[in-house]
């Protein structure tokens, strides 16, 4: 599975948190991130992580690049509800992005925790069919 982490700044420390508590599950991943939430993460586990530039110097969209080509399985972006951000269009491009392709996004750790959850489950094998079997494909 192909899984990306994004957090605004106020929120790192809890994504680097979520992360920790969870390593067990994301170690057999393909894992991405925004550079900073990247570079915490890999200094405070033991993953490794394909970073992408920082979220307002165009790693949100990198990412989206990925969601729009369907090869994103499930994004964790800790969004800071309560801070103006100045690439909020790239934000709701994003989200936009994940709702036409149908990846799973949580934007908490309270949804973060049950798409987790699911993933441990092997909720997530349909996921695998999308890959197999792209649209436009016979």
């Amino acid at each position: 599975m192909n899984i990306a982490f994004i957090a605004h700044d106020r929120k790192k420390d809890e994504m680097v948190n979520f992360v920790t508590a969870y390593e067990h599950v994301f170690e057999g991943h393909q894992l991405y991130s925004t550079g900073t939430t990247g570079l915490r993460i890999m200094e405070q586990t033991k993953l490794n992580l394909h970073r992408f530039m920082s979220g307002p110097l165009g790693g949100d969209q990198q990412i989206g690049a990925l969601v729009a080509q369907n090869e994103m399985d499930l994004i964790i972006f800790l969004r800071d509800p309560l801070m103006a951000q100045p690439h909020e269009p790239d934000i709701i491009a994003l989200l936009r992005l994940c709702d036409v392709q149908g990846i799973p996004v949580a934007t908490n750790v309270a949804t973060g925790e049950l798409l987790v959850r699911a993933l441990q489950r092997g909720d997530f094998a349909w996921r695998e069919l999308v890959h197999k079997y792209k649209p436009g494909e016979a």
